[in-house]
């Protein structure tokens, strides 16, 4: 998790102000934020039997969970399939060696509304295109197909031109809906659809500066929340800059929460859990959507207080 500090203080008037805001600053890469909220490489696709799993009529069975790697986001794909030729490559930067960008520079890409396009990467037949006839590089062609996600449901889409392409082998099929073989074999390719993922934060302490202790009043904060995602806060005071440190919610246990909250609202936190207490910290918590497509993403934190 990578993220800077910064506090700044009310301009001065003059006069004594009896409240301070304390803006701290988050910055959470995408690299780490998303893919999952997950800040090592790892699969969201379903470990359900017959949720990741596509199909080739010469290569057969390409399995995109075992081998812990493939990862679509509602940006990048990542990872690397199994089949029985071989890997199946996604993206030259997680190729199964690593990265492998100066060599060849490919990848499949999602633009954010489920519709992928890009190219991946066989050794045995070479590039796998997953988009064609829309007239681009990424789209190449005469005849139009595309490999698609619905990005509600995490399932990759039925439709007749629904598939990816290979001049050796010919069609990919993600979904047995795509030629009506479901009958025969009911698979598909499914994205997460269990639970989200959630990434937690601890800030550095802060020092209010009162050395009777201050009262923390409340906090708020700012950047995005999209659908499905979820942003939660829990508070630690102390008279010590090195702790102890108890993170509790509104009730004073561990096991509450301040949230769901959304950016931009103020959360009054409980007066007498962090009342006369020189030294403060927060805990977030940031929840990915249901289907590790999406995350938030915390810019700023203001927490105010009053000596």
């Amino acid at each position: 998790m990578y993220f800077t500090e910064t506090r700044a203080f009310p301009a001065s008037n003059g006069m004594k102000n009896p409240f301070k805001i304390f803006s701290v600053f988050v910055f959470i890469f995408a690299a780490v934020i998303f893919l999952g909220l997950k800040a090592s490489a790892s699969t969201n696709i379903s470990s359900v039997v017959n949720q990741h799993w596509a199909w080739n009529d010469v290569v057969g069975w390409m399995d995109f969970y075992s081998t812990d790697s493939v990862l679509v986001t509602s940006n990048p794909v990542q990872g690397y399939a199994s089949s029985s030729v071989g890997d199946i490559s996604l993206d030259c930067a997680t190729a199964r060696s690593g990265n492998i960008c100066a060599q060849s520079d490919y990848r499949v890409t999602n633009d954010g509304n489920g519709n992928l396009s890009g190219w991946g990467w066989n050794d045995q037949y070479g590039w796998i295109s997953f988009c064609g006839g829309q007239g681009s590089a990424n789209c190449p062609g005469s005849v139009v197909y595309q490999v698609e996600t619905d990005m509600s449901t995490g399932i990759f889409t039925a439709d007749p031109t629904d598939y990816a392409w290979n001049d050796v082998i010919g069609w990919i099929a993600f979904n047995c809906g795509s030629y009506g073989g479901c009958g025969v074999s009911d698979y598909k390719l499914v994205v997460g659809g269990t639970s989200s993922t959630v990434a937690i934060l601890d800030s550095t302490p802060f020092d209010t500066g009162v050395s009777g202790g201050a009262q923390v009043n409340s906090l708020v904060w700012s950047g995005s929340l999209p659908a499905g995602t979820n942003v939660y806060f829990q508070f630690a005071s102390s008279n010590s800059a090195g702790g102890p440190w108890n993170f509790v919610g509104p009730d004073g246990t561990a096991n509450a929460y301040y949230g769901p909250t959304n950016p931009g609202v103020s959360y009054k936190l409980d007066y007498s859990l962090h009342n006369n207490k020189r030294y403060f910290e927060y805990r977030v918590f940031l929840y990915s959507d249901a289907y590790l497509f999406n995350a938030p993403r915390v810019d700023e934190i203001n927490v105010n207080w009053s000596p």
